[in-house]
């Protein structure tokens, strides 16, 4: 029964209400872009080029790839810098003595890091699904990709057409220890043409400076991202939630096209899990020219508002479009999704 209580509570509870005035938001281009997150990763192990080409064939607007640095300093796509979680390096005998400790962002962390890797190095490695638990049919590609550096992600989406969304990740840290990104990426960005507003790409971060120093040398889109809590690494004088205000958004504008606010932001979730009342964000960043672009949507019920689960089983698939469907009518300019069949499909009329 207190498995059941929260779904007939959700049965008799209103669904989440768009008001007039947020009714009236449409995309600040018309048109709302699919991202996709870390490539098609609910179907493939994330950053691979798998990934990002099942993506692109399931009709991505962009594809999403985070970027951290090797030891000598070329930029490659994984989550995160530790690369034991979507690796199979712990396997590797090889390696065994990289294994360490390092506190990256106020956190510490144990594992294999990406800056004590030659990128040749990293290139014996083979990618695994990070979330086997929630998606056990992704392990059979396990040890099937390789990991992939920007570039090569770069000359995919030439070829095929897509934008690129690239995530600078911990910036402060890399700078710290004498790999900024800044250089390399502006670098390929122009290599391959991108270096106006116009180009089909944006470059988002967690952190403020790393997006002032990038405005000062690119006209390329910029995009600040705020997570539900906390507040960006290089910054302890800000919060996300006090960024997320009409003043904060005012302060981003001076640098930024666009804010990437976790999607509790826009639409926050009740204590029971169902989705609530939409806040203004959307309209309060709309009117300082800034694009929205949400994230992260996924089928899983694990990450699914209340009233879009199917069953009680955390690995079942629920209603994913209802819940983007339920977005994209506050006006969002943008959202990323695991899932891009389902997103794309989401989007149309």
């Amino acid at each position: 029964m207190k498995v059941l209580l929260p779904l007939l509570i959700a049965a008799v509870l209103p669904a989440c209400s768009i008001s007039e005035s947020q009714a009236m938001q449409k995309p600040l281009d018309g048109k709302a872009i699919v991202i996709a997150h870390r490539g098609a990763s609910g179907e493939r192990p994330e950053h691979t080029i798998a990934a990002y080409t099942l993506a692109i064939d399931q009709g991505a607007d962009f594809i999403e790839p985070d970027l951290v640095l090797t030891k000598d300093g070329v930029l490659v796509a994984r989550h995160e810098n530790e690369i034991s979680e979507t690796t199979d390096v712990a396997a590797k005998p090889e390696f065994a003595g990289r294994k360490t400790s390092k506190t990256i962002d106020g956190r510490q962390m144990t594992g294999w890091f990406t800056e004590d890797f030659t990128l040749a190095e990293l290139k014996t490695l083979r990618a695994k699904e990070r979330l086997p638990q929630l998606r056990k049919a992704n392990m059979a590609y396990d040890g099937q990709f390789g990991i992939p550096t920007f570039e090569e992600i770069l000359e995919l989406a030439k070829a095929r057409g897509v934008g690129v969304y690239p995530e600078t990740k911990h910036p402060s840290y890399f700078t710290s220890i004498g790999l900024p990104h800044e250089a390399p990426l502006l670098a390929l960005l122009q290599k391959f043409g991108h270096a106006e507003k116009s180009a089909p790409v944006f470059i988002q971060s967690f952190e403020v400076e790393n997006l002032k120093a990038l405005r000062g040398k690119t006209a390329v889109r910029l995009v600040q991202l705020m997570d539900e809590k906390g507040g960006p690494p290089d910054r302890a004088d800000l919060s996300y939630a006090k960024m997320a205000t009409p003043d904060g958004l005012n302060a981003i504008a001076a640098y930024a096209d666009g804010i990437g606010p976790n999607k509790t932001l826009v639409i926050p979730r009740t204590l029971l899990g169902n989705m609530g009342e939409p806040t203004t964000l959307v309209a309060d960043a709309h009117k300082e020219g800034l694009a929205v672009h949400s994230w992260t949507f996924r089928r899983e019920n694990y990450f699914l508002p209340l009233e879009q689960k199917s069953g009680i089983d955390p690995r079942s698939t629920g209603d994913l479009q209802a819940e983007i469907r339920t977005y994209l009518a506050t006006g969002i300019d943008g959202f990323f999704s695991d899932n891009i069949s389902e997103a794309v499909a989401a989007t149309k009329p």
